[in-house]
């Protein structure tokens, strides 16, 4: 079952027992979790929820919750986010549960990449429980939107598709947000035209993140906080901010590694997920970012979306404290 699947299954009450969604597209993995947990404790139960997070996290506390009777007889819902980061005996302790997990919960394993000939990585596949949620290519992105509109119930012409990839490239956040947004301005039932997203959906947006990309890959950190309170001043939620910001910076990795390969920038510009228009820029912000600076800012990223989803402290200082870390001297 592909990630599309799966979010189709759970709007409609399946919810399998264990899944291990692995991949690095945050929109796909955010809503199958949503979709997941709606299907089993719906709008939320504190009582019959648990969140755990990879690097912290003992396989032995997954498994106790996972094992703990839910209350009031509905089913628990136990996510555990990033166990890429787990330490591998940690990741080997789960292969247990796969083998008999309880009927009375939910267990959503999320990775950004796992080893395939590690042990959770083969059980999952045998079992029919492992799911994908990689980037969109850019070829893939007209489909991509027009099933978004069709979700939505929006008319999107040919030419309006055209001018939001062109804008926004595979930033399916940012896809998903302009959809929003022009659903609004547009009106309801009217279609979305090319003027539309020419007045509604700019590059200045997302050439904001890439200022703040560009900040964080040379610690600038005035600039990086001129840039989030651009960002912030137009209404764009911190999370959100948050959210765009490890997507460019995921793309900036692949640009690494597909340079590192030996692809041209062309190519390793839509290997990466992005627009070619963007190579030379890309390949700039390839060149800033060591790979110990890629996998510093993926886990400050990772640790600031844990503390703004638990609303402690408020949204905009968990950001500005992400980047205060991020653009620390080294």
């Amino acid at each position: 079952m592909d990630v599309h699947g799966l979010i189709d299954a759970a709007a409609r009450g399946e919810r399998p027992l264990v899944t291990l969604i692995v991949g690095s597209e945050r929109l796909f993995i955010d809503r199958a979790v949503a979709a997941l947990r709606r299907a089993t404790v719906g709008d939320g139960d504190p009582w019959n929820e648990d969140l755990f997070s990879g690097k912290s996290t003992a396989a032995a506390r997954v498994i106790d919750a996972a094992r703990t009777l839910p209350m009031l007889g509905g089913m628990r819902f136990v996510l555990v986010r990033n166990i890429d980061e787990m330490a591998d005996k940690e990741l080997d302790g789960l292969v247990p549960y796969l083998n008999a997990p309880v009927d009375s919960a939910c267990v959503v394993l999320t990775a950004e990449k796992l080893d395939g000939r590690a042990k959770l990585t083969k059980l999952a596949k045998q079992r029919g429980c492992f799911v994908e949620a990689q980037p969109l290519k850019i070829g893939m992105m007209r489909e991509f939107l027009a099933r978004e509109a069709r979700r939505r119930q929006l008319t999107l012409h040919d030419a309006a598709a055209a001018a939001m990839v062109d804008a926004i490239g595979t930033d399916l956040s940012a896809v998903d947000d302009a959809l929003e947004r022009l659903s609004l301005y547009v009106g309801e039932t009217q279609p979305i035209t090319k003027e539309a997203v020419e007045a509604c959906v700019s590059r200045v947006r997302v050439d904001t993140i890439w200022a703040l990309v560009d900040a964080v890959g040379m610690r600038d950190r005035r600039a990086a906080l001129k840039a989030a309170s651009s960002l912030l001043r137009d209404r764009e939620p911190p999370l959100r901010i948050l959210a765009m910001l490890a997507r460019q910076i995921r793309i900036v990795a692949r640009m690494r590694d597909g340079l590192a390969n030996g692809l041209s920038p062309q190519e390793a510009t839509t290997a990466a997920g992005a627009p070619p228009f963007k190579a030379r820029e890309l390949g700039a912000a390839a060149r800033r970012f060591a790979p110990e600076d890629l996998s510093r800012a993926f886990r400050v990223l990772a640790e600031a979306d844990m503390i703004q989803k638990g609303g402690r402290p408020p949204p905009a200082i968990a950001l500005e404290n992400a980047i205060l870390e991020l653009t620390r001297p080294a």
